[in-house]
């Protein structure tokens, strides 16, 4: 297509902001024009308490808010929660090192928890929220290794062989997980139950005598 016809195709008729310098308005009409192919992601999260949190650009800040999330969580469920004093751990939860992956809910309909590792830590949480809902899954690091290895389970695949070791991704549709994945949660009030059992923390203590 000729530079002519182009901005004849995708800049005609006017129709944006007279503040707009010529080139950011011929700019600004092609990324209209392909507005409508991604749209779809963005309006499901339209009015989503947690659409806030696809705006954000990085995956490490991601990851992080993440964190917080899952820390605030078990707060509120009267888990005892504390900062890791060293980097492969991210809380400790009761007596444990817990790790946390953090995943939004892709297009495709799925949860992708990335760079898990082989490292030191007790206890693996998996949030993921979608625009109106969240789910959650926890794993010793003996069942995740397990898993990892395990040819028959599709879900956990090594991402890469980076500086500090294997990684792997975890793939859950919540929609439709797999079977094996059943006991280790999916509802939240289901994950909590496994952390309590993992942790050994049956819930508050009554003030009853």
């Amino acid at each position: 297509m000729q530079g002519g016809a182009f901005i004849a195709r995708f800049c005609g008729g006017g129709g944006l902001s007279k503040k707009l310098s010529q080139e950011v308005e011929q700019l600004a009409s092609v990324a209209t024009m392909l507005q409508s192919d991604y749209q779809d992601d963005i309006d499901i999260w339209n009015g989503s308490p947690f659409a806030w949190i696809k705006a954000v650009g990085s995956s490490r800040t991601r990851g992080k808010i993440g964190e917080q999330i899952v820390s605030g969580w078990l707060a509120t469920k009267s888990f005892n929660i504390a900062r890791s004093p060293d980097s492969d751990a991210d809380r400790l939860v009761e007596t444990k090192r817990v790790e946390i992956k953090f995943s939004t809910l892709w297009k495709s309909g799925i949860y992708k928890f990335q760079q898990i590792r082989d490292q030191d830590y007790d206890l693996l949480i998996c949030l993921g929220v979608s625009p109106f809902d969240a789910s959650c899954w926890v794993f010793s690091k003996k069942e995740i290794m397990r898993y990892w290895t395990d040819p028959l389970i599709k879900d956990i695949v090594g991402q890469h062989e980076g500086a500090s070791g294997a990684v792997a991704w975890l793939t859950i549709r919540p929609s439709a997980p797999s079977v094996w994945l059943s006991k280790h949660g999916g509802a939240l009030s289901d994950a909590i139950e496994v952390l309590g059992t993992k942790t050994g923390y049956a819930g508050p203590k009554s003030n009853k005598t």
